[in-house]
């Protein structure tokens, strides 16, 4: 399509999105010029803090000196430099990637970059969207706690605004899965996304309610319609979530 071929698309969230999956579909299907993705598998939005092996272990910076790598690993383990890894597998640090790779000139700067973050995040850690929104800077701001679901997304989004002030962002929620207690926990977490993006005025793509893939149709641990597992998207899940993106994208880019 000629109105988007030559935007450069921005990608980060967890293992339904890392790699050639649905984002991949909408850069083939609207004819973007290229495809930045730094999703992990196994990501949350949040930062974190864990102990492991009798040691405790937090979230570090990208730009740290003695930064330990992003693991997407989710196996039990008490290797503790493993569980850092682990700790750094987040939106936030993702974005301080993403930005490190686009001013060094390996990747140009997005023209459109979404989100599709939240399905491992635990409702614990959701935290409180009004007070997220708190303030205007991200500077020295105490209401945004980067240890939340909504304070890491209110500070993700604004910081690719914030560095790329033409960019249109969007963001992507969760899916329907098989496990009903899971989807459960998503519609409590679709309240906080939907405030935080009215908050930063970015489109939401309502994956849950609007993809096409329900709970109804697949199998929790084996395969079902559109789920190899009940969880994760199989060939056609992912293009039916890539067309669903797509579409939406393309209707509300200006």
């Amino acid at each position: 399509m000629e109105k988007f071929e030559n935007l450069n698309f921005g990608v980060d969230g967890d293992s339904i999105t890392a790699g050639q999956q649905w984002s991949y579909h909408v850069f083939n299907t609207l004819g973007m010029k290229s495809h930045h993705n730094v999703a992990v598998g196994s990501a949350v939005w949040y930062k974190r803090t864990i102990e492991c092996g009798g040691k405790t272990v937090t979230t570090q910076d990208y730009s740290d000196s003695d930064f330990a790598g992003i693991s997407g690993g989710w196996e039990p383990t008490d290797d503790a430099n493993e569980m850092l890894m682990r700790t750094n597998n987040c939106a936030v640090v993702h974005i301080q990637k993403f930005l490190a790779e686009v001013k060094s000139g390996e990747y140009p700067a997005p023209n459109v970059f979404a989100f599709a973050m939240g399905t491992n995040d635990l409702d614990e850690y959701f935290g409180d969207a009004e007070k997220a929104l708190t303030g205007k800077s991200l500077e020295n701001n105490d209401n945004i706690d980067l240890f939340t679901e909504a304070g890491a997304m209110r500070w993700c989004i604004q910081t690719i605004l914030e560095n790329f002030p033409d960019c249109r962002v969007f963001v992507l929620t969760p899916l329907q899965t098989a496990m009903h207690d899971h989807n459960e926990k998503t519609i409590k977490q679709l309240g906080i996304m939907r405030r935080i993006c009215e908050g930063m005025s970015v489109q939401m793509i309502d994956c849950f309610a609007n993809s096409g893939i329900s709970e109804m149709f697949e199998n929790e641990g084996a395969e079902g319609r559109y789920l190899i597992d009940g969880l994760h998207p199989k060939d056609n899940g992912r293009a039916l979530q890539g067309a669903y993106a797509a579409k939406e994208i393309r209707n509300n880019y200006f």
